[in-house]
């Protein structure tokens, strides 16, 4: 990476001790199945009235939250994806996820 991508904004410092302070995501831990508080729920805003099945309240890594959305797409057989600490999985299937994630451990998971 080059040193200009770091700049943020910044050209030039007169200051000799002057270091580019970068954004970094925090590392955020990825609480245990059983303590995650999950939410299943329909949803058709933003999508020109189809029906999507969204799940919220993941609380951990961006990793971990793509594969569960993975292993809930490949379990039900539909298109989907991961957005804004989100899993949309295509069509009306909130029975079938529940029971899904209910099955893969999180015990703490309700449809809405």
């Amino acid at each position: 990476m080059s040193d200009w991508k770091e700049r943020l904004g910044v050209v030039y410092s007169t200051n000799p001790d002057f270091k580019y302070e970068t954004e970094q995501s925090p590392n955020i831990e990825t609480l245990p199945k059983e303590r995650q508080n999950l939410r299943v729920w329909r949803d058709t805003h933003g999508r020109a009235g189809k029906i999507a099945t969204v799940v919220r309240g993941f609380v951990g890594n961006d990793e971990d939250l793509e594969n569960l959305g993975k292993i809930l797409k490949r379990k039900i057989g539909v298109g989907g994806s991961v957005k804004n600490g989100e899993i949309i999985i295509q069509g009306e299937n909130r029975e079938r996820v529940l029971q899904i994630l209910i099955a893969e451990g999180y015990s703490r998971t309700k449809k809405v």
